[in-house]
């Protein structure tokens, strides 16, 4: 079972009429039509041209459509391009250019916002999910499905990085799975599990922690579209959802909403959270206001995607405190000269597609990731992250770049100079404030600035307040010292 062709055949055999995939009001389906409708998904792409090797960009929030088509890819032999709900048209064309991707699987009109429409080119084979019962008619039962290898890319996954370009970062199947396997084994996923997948698909958290992690242990996947606090309460109420990971935020919003004494939550049994600062308190009230048995943290990126996890029986001061121990065969060592979290294990990224310079950058001749954190191991080996050694913060669960803000600033006219760092946020943990050195004579708004990221970038990248300044601190070489911007700040 190291490929997720196989894996999903196995599931099959294995969990057979358990459930596996519930998109309320819409589709309920066990893993043997879970496996049987996948598989038409890939003999569809296949009569539409999609060959072993190729990539197929999926555009579209969490769906039954969005695990069929995925697998679909997957069992067709291509390669999965997610692409992120808030990328914008233009941030969507650059993956697909970058990517080569000869197919694109995409929404419909989606919260005001035609994706299609947005492109500013498109690839040669498009599939529209509103249309995806007609192109499933191309299927035929006779066409033989390609063998699939380990070593195999199953996914590509855009991340940004300190210079503002993003990087596609590949894996391979038996990658993709071992992760996941991880995942499930810590967290104790079975087939009585019901999995409340609201981290988006297009995020390896989502992808593997969630549709992988369900699909290798038997949880039953139930996708939530969009993070809406009422809805959420329903779904875990009449769907009976017992494991709902995600970021610190998700929990918050549960907690502090009036609809929340008249649900029922006492199904709830695994949390999952991480990706920012996790005070003790809010353990406490996830365990003792939600009902939660079970209140996980753990550490990760696109390129190793489960690093460190807490364990089961774990105190509230190390699942607070720490991301936990090394998961998923990874090994864990603090650089000596600048205490820079360092990663090497079997599901360790491929690299970075067509960027061989980046590869190189990232991952030592030892195989050693340099992750750009700094941070801290106990007697136990508990992992704390510190401080970062790049600009990236975190907001509300997404990694934002300030190298990529800060360039699309510098085409916003009147703007001398501009710095972006991420300030603490009670709700999202950080958001971003822009610096801004206006050019002689012109007074760009804060709003203006605000809208120009709004209008070209996804909306969690965009800065929340600016700060205009004569000038910013520099050292010799002209490298603008940021912190004292967050000192500052």
């Amino acid at each position: 079972m190291e490929t997720i062709p196989a894996a999903l055949a196995h599931a099959a055999r294995a969990f057979g009429t358990d459930p596996a995939l519930v998109d309320p009001g819409v589709r309920r389906l066990d893993f043997a039509a879970l496996h049987d409708e996948a598989r038409t998904a890939a003999r569809a792409l296949i009569a539409a041209g999609v060959e072993p090797g190729d990539r197929v960009a999926l555009w579209a929030p969490n769906t039954a459509r969005w695990v069929l088509a995925a697998l679909g890819v997957f069992c067709a032999g291509a390669t999965l391009v997610p692409i992120s709900m808030r990328a914008t048209g233009a941030e969507a064309g650059e993956i697909l250019a970058r990517s080569g991707a000869k197919g694109l699987i995409v929404t419909g009109p989606f919260l005001g916002t035609d994706r299609l429409a947005s492109l500013p080119s498109r690839p040669p084979l498009v599939v529209s999910l509103p249309h995806w019962d007609a192109f499933l008619e191309r299927a035929s039962p006779a066409q033989p499905l390609p063998e699939v290898r380990p070593d195999d890319v199953s996914d590509i996954l855009y991340t940004s990085g300190t210079t503002g370009r993003s990087k596609g970062v590949m894996s391979a199947h038996r990658q993709s799975l071992g992760v996941a396997r991880s995942w499930a084994s810590i967290g104790g996923l079975g087939v009585r599990d019901r999995y409340l997948v609201i981290n988006p698909f297009f995020h390896s958290f989502g992808l593997k922690a969630g549709l992988l992690a369900c699909l290798v242990s038997g949880a039953t996947i139930v996708p939530q579209a969009v993070f809406d606090v009422p809805r959420t309460l329903d779904l875990i109420d009449h769907e009976v959802i017992t494991v709902l990971p995600g970021p610190p935020t998700l929990y918050i919003g549960l907690l502090d909403h009036p609809g929340r004494a008249g649900r029922s939550l006492s199904s709830l049994r695994l949390a999952v959270t991480g990706a920012a600062t996790v005070p003790p308190s809010l353990i406490d009230r996830i365990r003792d206001e939600l009902g939660f048995a079970t209140v996980l943290t753990a550490y990760g990126l696109t390129e190793a995607v489960v690093a460190t996890m807490c364990r089961p029986g774990d105190d509230t001061a190390t699942i607070a405190g720490t991301c936990g121990r090394a998961a998923a065969g990874f090994e864990v060592r603090i650089a000596e000269k600048d205490g820079e979290v360092l990663l090497r294990g079997p599901n360790l990224m491929l690299g970075y597609l067509d960027d061989p310079a980046s590869t190189a950058e990232a991952v030592d001749p030892d195989g050693w990731l340099h992750t750009g954190d700094v941070g801290r191991l106990d007697h136990a080996g508990n992992l704390t992250i510190t401080d970062r050694l790049k600009d990236m913060y975190i907001c509300g669960g997404f990694n934002v770049y300030p190298a990529e803000v800060e360039r699309v600033l510098a085409g916003l006219p009147g703007v001398a100079e501009v710095a972006v760092v991420g300030v603490p946020d009670q709700r999202l943990g950080e958001v971003g404030r822009a610096f801004v050195v206006p050019r002689p004579g012109e007074t760009p708004t804060a709003d203006a600035v605000i809208g120009y990221c709004r209008e070209r970038l996804a909306g969690y990248k965009a800065p929340r307040s600016v700060e205009f300044r004569a000038g910013l601190p520099h050292n010799a070489s002209g490298k603008v010292l940021k912190y004292l911007l967050r000192e500052n700040a």
